[in-house]
């Protein structure tokens, strides 16, 4: 399935699936804190300490894709509020 043609539940259940399988136990902790931008059809992805870096290299080799986008050792990618998003 394109991820053009999903949906952002189904992107986000297929991105969340593929970096708890794939990519967490390599990725956490050296990279704790950066934005993970993952290509759900392909697994490419890239990383940066900057999100919109990140975005535009993975738009530049996928420009028709959509994007699952997290923050690698956070339950989210942004908070709002005070409280710490880091995994207990």
């Amino acid at each position: 399935m394109s991820t053009v043609a999903m949906d952002r539940h189904q992107l986000g259940r297929r991105g969340q699936a593929y970096y708890d399988q794939h990519l967490r136990a390599r990725l956490e902790p050296e990279h704790d804190g950066k934005f993970l931008v993952l290509e759900v059809e392909t697994a490419d992805y890239e990383m940066d300490d900057d999100e919109m870096a990140a975005i535009q290299r993975a738009r530049a080799k996928h420009p028709q894709s959509l994007f699952y986008v997290l923050r690698v050792g956070h339950r989210a990618a942004h908070r709002i509020g005070g409280k710490s998003l880091r995994k207990p």
